[in-house]
């Protein structure tokens, strides 16, 4: 324990050390964030929703907060639906079982460009006879515009902006643009508009509601894609699944390497041989292609790839180096004494030499986990990686292949390159800091 303190200590000496545990400290608190705001199994399902689940949200909408930086103010989506503020639901019951019920909503529009759609999904409940409904638009300037009339279904859904009757009657102007537009016929008038829902139901108990769905082109902290997505589900869950690799792939790596190495220094013989020529084989096997091939013919599981990346960093160089060292430890006079007593191998390798080679342990562990984090994104980029999990190179990997920079989507793949970037300096800054600390050659430099 003061050991530990001693070390905590040292590190707050060094300006870099205190940034990379900051960095690591954020990127932790937010993977724990994730998994707690939303759960493994709910990740999953919202990662492959489709129109039944993201339907309230625009495609391609730039994050909501672009708006403090252009002087352009862009519409901000937004949902109401029975019970929300600013709608008003008006029944009065009429002969013979009908009912007239007037539903209206009420926003403030106070942006400058046009939003992409308006959606009413309607929601009746009848018997037999179909209610009727009639939907006009109010605006600030005191314009009244008829949208549509029709018989309403049970379910149904209604995009004003593919009306093309109501496109006729806005003079041939497309509606999201009609509806909004001022004088000047190229801007939109600000002020509060209204839609408002004329229905009448023929059947006692008959009702009518409608859930209106406002796509604006901003939303959410970081946008959305081309398949409505809340870009924050992998933004959150990219943290923990980075981690996850990284850690895991590091640590098991340099520990498996040092228990290897240190039997191959103790043993000797075959076994140290064995050893070597393994190792001296797999430093010229293709790393990458292997895992190439392994997420194109077998499975792009990222826990399949993690155990593959891990088998074959084993055998690496730094057995050899490790090798090295425990070969002088093990002629330390506390090893010749503890074998004296008959102490057996196995606890003077776990016990005497290995504890040894924590201070070098430490540093390397720490160091190598950006490595891995950007072997999980560079495979997730390329098409290889795990096709259920939200992570950071999936979501490059999407921006890619749907053209995000050529549409000038910057948002889609600068938010996780971001991300990847700040993982990788802080634990950078943090090993290295470490190593300074373990390593008394390295303090003046």
């Amino acid at each position: 324990m003061n050991q530990l303190k001693k070390t905590f200590q040292e590190m707050l000496l060094y300006p870099s050390a205190i940034a990379g545990l900051l960095t690591v400290v954020f990127l932790v608190g937010l993977a724990i964030y994730a998994m707690i705001a939303i759960p493994y199994k709910q990740a999953l399902i919202l990662w492959r929703g489709g129109e039944d689940i993201w339907y309230q949200n625009p495609k391609f909408a730039a994050p909501a907060w672009f708006n403090n930086f252009t002087k352009v103010k862009q519409p901000v989506s937004f949902v109401m639906k029975d019970g929300d503020p600013g709608i008003e639901k008006v029944i009065v019951p009429g002969d013979q079982n009908t009912s007239r019920i007037t539903l209206t909503y009420s926003f403030d529009f106070s942006y400058d460009a046009f939003p992409q759609e308006i959606l009413l999904y309607f929601d009746a409940k009848y018997i037999e006879k179909q209610p009727f409904a009639s939907i006009y638009w109010l605006t600030p300037d005191e314009r009244k515009i008829r949208i549509a009339d029709f018989g309403v279904d049970s379910k149904q859904t209604f995009r004003i902006s593919q009306d093309e009757k109501l496109q006729r009657r806005l003079g041939g102007l497309e509606a999201m643009q009609g509806l909004f537009v001022g004088e000047d016929g190229e801007t939109p008038v600000k002020g509060i508009y209204k839609l408002v829902i004329e229905g009448v139901t023929f059947e006692e108990g008959s009702d009518l509601n409608a859930e209106f769905v406002f796509h604006g082109t901003v939303y959410g902290p970081f946008g959305t894609d081309h398949q409505r997505r809340d870009l924050l589900v992998p933004m959150l869950w990219g943290a923990p699944v980075a981690l996850a690799f990284g850690l895991l792939a590091s640590l098991g790596t340099s520990v498996l390497t040092m228990i290897i190495a240190a039997m191959g220094a103790w043993y000797g013989g075959w076994i140290d041989e064995l050893i070597q020529r393994i190792t001296e084989v797999n430093l010229v096997l293709p790393f990458f292609s292997i895992l190439v091939m392994v997420g194109t013919f077998y499975s792009r599981s990222t826990w399949v790839i993690l155990g593959v990346t891990v088998l074959l960093s084993i055998f690496t160089g730094g057995i050899k180096a490790y090798r090295s060292i425990f070969i002088q430890v093990k002629e330390s006079t506390y090893i010749e004494a503890a074998r004296a007593y008959g102490t057996s191998p196995r606890r003077i390798i776990f016990v005497y030499m290995i504890p040894r080679m924590i201070p070098l342990l430490i540093p390397g562990v720490v160091s190598s986990v950006p490595a891995f984090v950007f072997l999980e994104a560079t495979l997730a980029v390329l098409g290889l990686g795990d096709p259920v999990l939200p992570t950071w190179g999936r979501l490059i990997n999407d921006a890619s292949v749907n053209g995000a920079l050529y549409k000038g989507l910057y948002y889609w793949i600068m938010s996780p390159a971001i991300l990847l970037m700040v993982s990788g300096l802080g634990f950078a800054m943090l090993g290295f800091a470490l190593d300074r600390i373990f390593n008394p050659k390295l303090r003046d430099l």
